[in-house]
């Protein structure tokens, strides 16, 4: 039945502006599945709530980012060079790596920072067209979450990452003095800029929590599709409720 009436929602959507559809119609749909607008909304909270508290969880542990070649973080664009003269630096295959190890491993210790700011965002985000979301993409909630908390969730996560960048996580040493220690290395073997482009660049803090959030919404956004999609996912009522087929 919920099929069906899914269906016919996204058909009256489709011809809204060219037929008699109203907004009537649209609430007997909705009543037509067995649902209230706000169970709906309360599910697709649940929903969020639990992707972000699995990804967090997930991106938290020891190579959680590193390991995952999706969400994995490299170098900021203005450092790109290094990669193309990496070999012309005495030991900078193994630099360069450890470098990369260390800004993954920053995301990683601040991660579960992220939890209670995901909570407080979902909890007081407005969702007025929860039934659109609901019958909309697999990862639909997902890119409403991103679109309407990525620049408060930005400026509320990048004291956690600038706090892991100085931490001192690898053998004593943070991310941050091992991407300077590349950096130091490389500009020498350029000879300053002779050989091979500088880098000036030596800020990290918004490169790697746009990344470590980007990678965040990644790991939500799959949460959510097997939330739509296994059952088995389905770990409260409310998510039995609202996402059964």
């Amino acid at each position: 039945m919920f099929v069906f009436m899914k269906k016919l929602l996204i058909i009256c959507i489709s011809i809204i502006s060219f037929t008699s559809c109203t907004e009537d119609d649209l609430n007997k749909i909705i009543a037509g599945s067995g649902l209230t607008n706000e169970e709906i909304i309360e599910g697709l909270k649940s929903a969020l709530s639990v992707g972000t508290d699995t990804s967090v969880t997930i991106l938290n542990k020891l190579d959680g980012y590193y390991k995952d070649d999706v969400v994995k973080i490299i170098l900021p664009d203005d450092a790109k060079a290094i990669y193309d003269n990496i070999s012309k630096v005495p030991g900078g295959s193994i630099l360069l790596e450890e470098t990369i190890k260390s800004l993954n491993r920053a995301a990683e210790d601040a991660a579960i920072e992220a939890k209670p700011i995901f909570i407080n965002a979902i909890t007081g985000i407005s969702i007025s067209d929860g039934l659109s979301i609901l019958n909309g993409t697999d990862t639909a909630a997902t890119v409403y979450l991103k679109d309407k908390t990525f620049s408060p969730l930005y400026s509320a996560f990048q004291p956690k990452i600038d706090a892991s960048l100085s931490k001192e996580l690898i053998g004593g040493i943070s991310a941050n003095s091992t991407y300077n220690n590349l950096v130091s290395a490389y500009n020498t073997a350029s000879l300053n800029g002779l050989l091979f482009p500088k880098i000036t660049t030596n800020s990290l803090s918004s490169h790697v929590t746009n990344k470590a959030l980007i990678g965040l919404f990644i790991k939500v956004a799959e949460e959510e599709k097997a939330i739509r999609t296994d059952p088995l996912a389905r770990v409260n009522d409310i998510l039995k409720k609202v996402f059964a087929k």
